[in-house]
């Protein structure tokens, strides 16, 4: 028995002395979708790899050179518009973002990622087609103990207008608040820990957004071509243009939240600790893992035990204040 998706390990997960094991996808997968910002088709493989080998992007219409991308916070070259990712070469991927949340979510350590252009796929806008591919294709434990990156100190970035930090705990969580003038947005708050089939059931499906007036500027600047309400959820005023509406009352700092997974599974292998963001955005979570990684005393390799996923401060979907009373002092005050 393998992990079943929800966060909870079976026998063959396992390490004797409770380690848990890494993970590949049980066989290859394949999908096309709308490339953002280019609006061109892209056809992506999802193909499992070799224990240690991580998440790596392989450009397949590079035909000369290094068309491979290893998936790391220090790899990052673009965050304004998404997370793009890119190697000495200059070779890029760009809006990685939803799928490596996906892959954490659903605790994937190793795969190599496989596509015919500069652009994950958008699909929906959200990481829920990921999680199906990923699902369709089957998860199995590897012979060997799954790494992780515990956090040692608290860490934090503060431009004055967004913040991050990271501050100790076992297992991963995650609070995030964010604070926009419109009324179909307004002041959203939200802590999730990472346990129990949460990041399938409560943070996946939650869309990306923006202002119709900001979509119209970048369609000018020839961006976000294939960009539409197919794949966004999309604001004008205090108004969401969206026929169906929102897949969940508070969606856009859900959304928030999947994007902060994705950020920090650039780390290279999961984080065990607990993330807080106020208005933050890709540069943010970026420039908050250099922070970590800056620092050696902060953080160190560590290998995940399965009581790592038991003792999280909170489990589940919960309003911010009180999951963040719930939690150890260290982590409330992020």
């Amino acid at each position: 028995m393998g992990i079943d998706h929800t966060g909870r390990y079976g026998a063959a997960d396992l390490e004797s002395g409770g380690f848990v094991r890494q993970r590949t996808l049980k066989s290859a997968i394949n999908c096309s979708g709308v490339a953002l910002h280019s609006g061109k088709k892209v056809t992506m493989a999802l193909i499992p790899a070799e224990p240690d080998t991580g998440i790596l992007f392989r450009r397949t219409d590079i035909v000369s050179g290094d068309n491979e991308i290893p998936a790391r916070w220090d790899r990052v070259v673009d965050t304004r518009l998404c997370t793009a990712i890119a190697n000495d070469d200059g070779v890029s991927v760009g809006t990685v973002e939803h799928l490596m949340s996906a892959l954490s979510g659903c605790g994937i350590d190793n795969v190599v990622i496989e596509l015919n252009a500069p652009e994950v796929p958008i699909m929906d806008g959200s990481a829920a087609p990921f999680v199906f591919l990923i699902e369709c294709a089957g998860v199995v434990s590897q012979d060997a103990p799954r790494k992780v990156i515990r956090v040692l100190k608290t860490v934090t970035v503060d431009d004055g207008e967004r913040a991050a930090s990271l501050t100790p705990g076992n297992g991963f969580s995650l609070a995030f608040e964010i604070d926009f003038a419109s009324t179909a947005i307004r002041q959203q708050a939200i802590a999730v820990g990472m346990a129990d089939g949460t990041f399938k059931n409560e943070v996946a499906r939650a869309r990306t957004f923006g202002f119709l007036h900001e979509v119209e500027q970048l369609w000018a600047a020839g961006l976000a071509k294939g960009g539409s309400l197919e794949n966004a959820v999309v604001v004008s005023g205090d108004k969401v243009l969206n026929e169906d509406g929102l897949r969940y009352d508070d969606e856009f700092v859900r959304h928030k939240v999947l994007d902060a997974v994705g950020d920090l599974y650039l780390a290279g292998a999961p984080i065990q600790g607990h993330f807080h963001g106020a208005c933050s955005g890709h540069a943010t979570n970026n420039a908050l893992l250099r922070a970590l990684f800056a620092d050696p005393s902060a953080w160190a390799y560590d290998v995940e035990r399965v009581e790592d996923g038991l003792s999280t401060p909170f489990t589940g979907v919960h309003a911010l204040t009180d999951a963040l009373t719930d939690a150890p002092a260290e982590a409330a005050s992020a």
